[in-house]
């Protein structure tokens, strides 16, 4: 899911950037015949922290693979740079957010009898902790946003790996759906449309022998909404 996307055949509406969940968003719009240029430039866990820097005020990702697509997504666009985009962005940066929950990364935080002391999954240490994870995620749609960019940020499919904690997962995405708004970009959450009395994915709506990812179907789900907003 990590090979990258782009329709050619009209003017693109958007660029799409991030991790293997951009892979679902573009086969959809693909398929919709909504063009785009862009696609996943790699696995979720390293576009959390790290991951790019401004150099002179350009975006820069530190490792040769990302940066290498993204020039390529630039070049389709015949641009040299994010601030000469004049189309949205549509992003997955941060959004893997069962990376964030794995259950062995919180035991520290935990009694002896295994819960969290009250408080702890709203309160400001856990939010100080999601955000330095994310660090660069958040940053890189700050970046966008001050350069003038129409930012949607795209949260994942509800679902949550063996080695993640739910609550932790719920509570962490909260945190970071907060730190993006912030940011200014705009936040396309579908769970009301894509979850069942248990708060995660609807079986429908995930991709057949995967932990992590939506289908088709639900990539058509996030596409209907860009649409709804104008893309």
């Amino acid at each position: 899911m990590t090979t990258p996307s782009s329709t050619t055949t009209t003017s693109a509406r958007f660029l799409l950037l991030g991790d293997s969940h951009a892979g679902t968003i573009g086969r959809a719009a693909s398929a919709a015949g909504l063009p785009f240029h862009g696609g996943p430039m790699g696995a979720g866990r390293e576009f959390t922290a790290s991951f790019f820097e401004l150099c002179d005020g350009t975006v820069v990702f530190r490792e040769d693979e990302p940066q290498r697509l993204y020039r390529e997504f630039l070049d389709q666009f015949a641009v040299a740079d994010l601030a000469d985009l004049t189309v949205p962005v549509v992003a997955t940066f941060g959004f893997s957010v069962h990376f964030y929950a794995t259950t062995e990364n919180w035991r520290i935080y935990r009694s002896p009898d295994g819960a969290f002391p009250p408080g702890f999954l709203d309160g400001p240490l856990f939010d100080a902790i999601v955000r330095a994870m994310a660090r660069d995620a958040i940053g890189f749609y700050r970046h966008a946003r001050a350069l003038g960019l129409r930012v949607l940020a795209v949260l994942p499919p509800q679902r949550v790996p063996v080695h993640s904690d739910p609550t932790v997962f719920l509570a962490a995405q909260e945190a970071l759906r907060r730190a993006v708004a912030g940011t200014g970009a705009e936040l396309v959450d579908l769970r009301a449309k894509t979850t069942d009395a248990s708060g995660f994915q609807r079986p429908e709506l995930c991709e057949p022998d995967d932990p992590i990812h939506g289908n088709l179907a639900f990539g058509r789900l996030v596409v209907a909404d860009l649409l709804d907003r104008g893309l």
